[in-house]
């Protein structure tokens, strides 16, 4: 009887417990939006536009990048006083610019369907993700950057790797002072760093409109500096249009 009653204790203790974090990981993701401008804010946006530069051995390069609801983005830097498509999507066709040969390629089906995935989060993968299908676990306090965080770990819908189903999933670290995202964790799936961690980090939050962007952004160790952020920009749907061969 005794061990049957620590069962139950034990069980009741499990979705007590089970029930604050979850709560926990809301509370967090609801601050965080209230922190950037508020999701009143954030869902009536069509689309943002973000030009910004990277250095690459001391070179800069500027950058453009436009997504907007829907799925459609694209991705453009400017070398050499060329404008090269670097990856773009119309909502159904992802494809890029081969840099050996300079002309537009469509991705296979299986890395089509996983980018699809990822721009129909627009504008926030958080944002209503339980009606997505998504999932936010609190995890706890952790230091990151040197800086004390809420660790929440997120899965979205999983991806498809060499013809196998992955699970998707990051964690994200939330400033514990203001609520702030300040950097991501996920693992990479393929290729030579296959089963390392990829980390992005984010910084100099300003406002636009009312909502704030982080100005400064390193993502696989490469720092970017947004110079400037447009929203609901008005975009020609031949900026995402796979090109006529």
């Amino acid at each position: 009887m005794k061990t049957l009653k620590l069962s139950i204790v034990a069980f009741l203790f499990s979705i007590v417990s089970t029930s604050v974090f979850a709560q926990s990981a809301d509370e967090v993701i609801s601050k965080y939006f209230t922190t950037i401008g508020g999701v009143e804010k954030l869902k009536p946006l069509k689309g943002v536009k973000m030009e910004m530069s990277i250095n690459a051995q001391g070179m800069e390069i500027p950058v453009e990048m436009v997504q907007l609801a829907g799925g459609k983005m694209y991705v453009k830097i400017s070398l050499q006083g060329k404008e090269i498509t670097q990856m773009a999507s119309d909502g159904k066709t992802i494809w890029n610019t081969n840099f050996m040969t300079m002309k537009a390629e469509k991705s296979d089906a299986e890395t089509t369907a996983n980018a699809i995935l990822s721009n129909n989060d627009f504008p926030d993968a958080l944002l209503d993700y339980k009606a997505k299908g998504y999932a936010a676990e609190f995890i706890g306090k952790e230091t990151k950057e040197g800086t004390e965080c809420f660790k929440i770990k997120f899965t979205k819908k999983p991806v498809t790797v060499d013809g196998v189903k992955m699970d998707d999933i990051s964690y994200y670290y939330f400033d514990t002072e203001n609520y702030l995202a300040i950097a991501t964790e996920t693992e990479i799936k393929q290729g030579p760093m296959k089963g390392q961690k990829s980390v992005s980090t984010m910084s100099d939050y300003q406002e636009v409109d009312g909502v704030f962007f982080p100005f400064s952004m390193n993502m696989g160790g490469q720092d970017m500096k947004i110079k400037k952020v447009t929203l609901n920009p008005t975009v020609a749907d031949s900026a995402f249009a796979f090109p006529a061969q």
